[in-house]
């Protein structure tokens, strides 16, 4: 759920060479890209909402989210949806990142720009509010009436070759933080790129730089 452009739906079919996977996504851009990556019968890919999946109950052996569910405006209705559509015994698992203590480079970005836009400051307090306490996750999965439920983290490595690798992606609108700037006027974005640069460089010249990044995870069984 979430499949985006499709690289973890191919990540868990090279993991689970004899299984079928479904990919769904909010996004009939992404849905379509992630089509025209395979002509592999094993996947499949659907468009639609979260909170309404177009399957019948008990038609699969496990459900995912991976770093969707904190932007749904509903997430509990979307995980009600995952553990409907998944087997008795059959596993139940997401991540999301945790933006409040283990997405650095969008808190140097958010961080620097809060003092300096009240849009940044609002987009900071939305993305530390969602899904980002410690057990949250396992909470809702309890709630779901879900069993044998376990949150860990995973951490990896966010790496990038310049200040230009970090900001520039950005720009394309791509995300939350995407939007925020390519919202701003010229002036506004100017200001608040050179003060993230600041952040950025840290004193230093510009160059690669590598930043952690944690994503809260949860698993259960129906």
């Amino acid at each position: 759920m979430g499949c985006g452009t499709g690289s973890l739906t191919f990540a868990l079919g090279s993991v689970a060479q004899n299984a079928k996977v479904t990919g769904f996504d909010y996004s009939q851009a992404f849905v379509d890209h992630a089509r025209s990556r395979t002509d592999d019968a094993r996947f499949s890919f659907d468009q639609g909402d979260a909170v309404a999946l177009p399957y019948t109950s008990s038609s699969f052996d496990a459900a995912m989210s991976m770093l969707v569910l904190n932007f749904l405006s509903e997430p509990e209705k979307a995980v009600r949806e995952m553990v409907r559509v998944t087997r008795p015994g059959g596993v139940v698992a997401a991540a999301v990142w945790d933006f409040f203590g283990g997405h650095t480079f969008s808190r140097i970005l958010l961080d620097t720009a809060a003092p300096l836009d009240s849009g940044a400051a609002e987009l900071r307090a939305k993305h530390c509010s969602l899904i980002t306490r410690p057990g949250e996750l396992a909470v809702l999965w309890k709630s779901m009436g879900l069993n044998e439920v376990h949150q860990g983290e995973i951490t990896v490595r966010m790496d990038f070759d310049s200040f230009a690798d970090l900001w520039e992606p950005w720009l394309g609108g791509q995300g939350t933080v995407g939007a925020y700037l390519i919202g701003l006027t010229g002036d506004k974005r100017q200001l608040i790129e050179h003060h993230t640069r600041l952040a950025y460089l840290a004193g230093g010249t510009d160059g690669p730089r590598s930043m952690a990044a944690t994503a809260w995870v949860v698993r259960g069984i129906v």
